[in-house]
């Protein structure tokens, strides 16, 4: 074992000893984790620095507010997917095109549920996959449905990188792409992150009116056509809209 595994394990160790004291010094924490001071100390620096650990003004060790940051991105990505995932299979089952949730993440979209077992066909998504939020049907889903000032704000900082031929890398063609989706409720791409790929997305909103997350279809471009699109969308729309309902948005 390494020495970089054994430290991962040791602080791991020390951490674990908050879950049955709410507050520790460190002569507590020395005598029970049974290892020599010096180390305890080296830890104990790191953690408060990277906030996983806090000191009060009576020197008692306490866990940092970034378990809460952490806790409640679990509890919300495990709803969502929860609630979630009947909805995308009824939705896989009646149209075989594979179904994907993605959420908001930075400035970036990342795929947590995906399910594709009539659907084959090499695609781009898969489970913890992540995209950038211009490229693709999922991901500007959430980018087109997000306010004016966090858009302007994005494309200030973000770099349009192509990964295909189609890939949007131009500012008002992918601004012209968002005013689109807002009017129409969905967003549409193909071949922008894998050749020969297309897929359908619509927005997932929160008990905050905010949008988290998209739901989308993929599969073969070939098998997108005008036609195919219109009814795609309204399936994907609806099925977007019950998880948005499921998880406390009310439509004003």
């Amino acid at each position: 074992m390494s020495n970089m595994n054994k430290t991962v394990i040791r602080t791991m160790e020390l951490l674990y000893l908050f879950t049955d004291h709410a507050e520790l010094t460190f002569q507590e924490i020395v005598e029970l984790s049974g290892m020599p001071k010096s180390s305890v100390y080296r830890m104990l620096l790191s953690l408060e620095e990277m906030k996983f650990l806090e000191k009060k003004e009576d020197a008692k060790y306490r866990l940092g507010t970034i378990f809460l940051t952490f806790g409640r991105l679990v509890s919300s990505r495990m709803n969502i997917r929860q609630i979630a995932e009947p909805i995308m299979r009824q939705l896989h089952s009646e149209e075989h095109q594979a179904v994907n949730l993605a959420i908001l993440e930075g400035d970036e979209a990342v795929y947590i549920e995906k399910i594709d077992e009539f659907q084959k066909v090499k695609l781009y998504t898969s489970v913890g996959r992540r995209s950038p939020l211009y490229g693709g049907a999922c991901a500007r889903a959430v980018l087109s449905f997000q306010s004016d000032q966090f858009i302007e704000q994005y494309l200030e900082r973000v770099e349009l990188k192509a990964y295909t031929n189609n890939t949007i890398t131009d500012r008002q063609q992918l601004l012209a792409s968002i005013e689109e989706a807002r009017e129409k409720g969905y967003t549409i791409s193909k071949s922008e992150l894998e050749n020969h790929t297309a897929s359908l997305a619509a927005p997932i909103y929160n008990s905050d009116g905010k949008v988290i997350g998209s739901l989308s279809v993929a599969g073969i471009e070939i098998e997108f056509s005008d036609r195919a699109i219109e009814h795609l969308s309204k399936k994907v729309k609806i099925a977007a809209q019950k998880i948005s309902e499921e998880i406390g948005y009310e439509k004003k």
